[in-house]
């Protein structure tokens, strides 16, 4: 997959997810397809391809929203590769969802508390994410799974079934180096500083045998499996109504009658 530099300066990348949360109402994706013979991922997938390159920073430039970021990022992709135009919602949504489902306070000021990928997700399940002008437009999903991190295969199923995957992982200090862009490959380094800086939210969308496409901060990255399989702690299939309705794909290949069900404990 191709990478790029990222012309913008280290000041305006911001983080924001909080430490994974255990709400065990939220099913996993190896339970729910027990039984269920999964094919071979495909080799590789991008869903980016022909997107612009700049997507917008959605304010992670200087709130803490990225768990919220990277939804919107999500529908961007989404859209894009449904055949409608790319839906770029306004920061001013962003900002909402943010207030909404991480209690940021703009009144207050500063980067804002930061949020939890769970109740994020949990959020725009059950009321949608802020959308249209003056957020009046919800954006809803119908389910989201959490995916192993370990299981790599079923990473890869969740991007090319769902078209992203929203994980979310530990910054290690040598990919944002102080003063400078972030590295635009992310990759195991031991020799580098690996002091933890922070946790952030992105989504995944495409992969090959190499690695993964990031889309973070309005742009483009790559994360190496190796790099995955060292700081990612959590990961999720989305279950996007436009997304199933225009590929036919869902999360583990499941009916969307069985992804409702196994939301009937989040939603009530």
């Amino acid at each position: 997959m191709p990478t790029q530099q990222i012309a913008v300066s280290t000041s305006t990348h911001k983080l924001g997810r909080l430490p994974r949360g255990h709400d065990k109402r939220i099913p996993m994706m190896h339970d729910l397809t027990v039984g269920i013979v999964q094919s071979v991922p495909r080799p590789a997938v991008d869903f980016t391809k022909g997107m612009p390159g700049n997507l917008g920073v959605m304010l992670n430039n200087t709130l803490g929203d990225c768990t919220c970021a990277a939804f919107y990022h999500a529908l961007q992709v989404w859209s894009f590769n449904t055949g409608t135009p790319i839906d770029t919602e306004p920061d001013s949504d962003v900002e909402l969802l943010y207030e909404k489902a991480c209690g940021y306070k703009p009144a207050q000021g500063g980067e804002g508390p930061g949020g939890n990928e769970q109740k994020v997700l949990t959020y725009i399940l059950r009321e949608g994410a802020p959308g249209g002008t003056n957020g009046t437009q919800v954006k809803k999903i119908d389910a989201f799974v959490e995916v192993a991190v370990t299981n790599l295969d079923n990473v890869k199923r969740t991007i090319a079934d769902c078209g992203v995957c929203y994980i979310g992982f530990n910054v290690p200090q040598y990919i944002m180096p102080p003063g400078k862009l972030p590295l635009s490959v992310w990759d195991v380094n031991p020799q580098a500083d690996n002091t933890i800086v922070g946790g952030h939210a992105v989504v995944l969308a495409g992969y090959n045998t190499q690695g993964a496409r990031v889309i973070s901060w309005g742009q483009y990255y790559t994360m190496t499996w190796a790099f995955f399989e060292k700081f990612v702690d959590e990961a999720y299939a989305i279950a996007d109504p436009e997304w199933i309705t225009a590929k036919g794909t869902t999360p583990g290949g499941l009916s969307l009658a069985q992804l409702e069900a196994a939301m009937k404990a989040l939603k009530s």
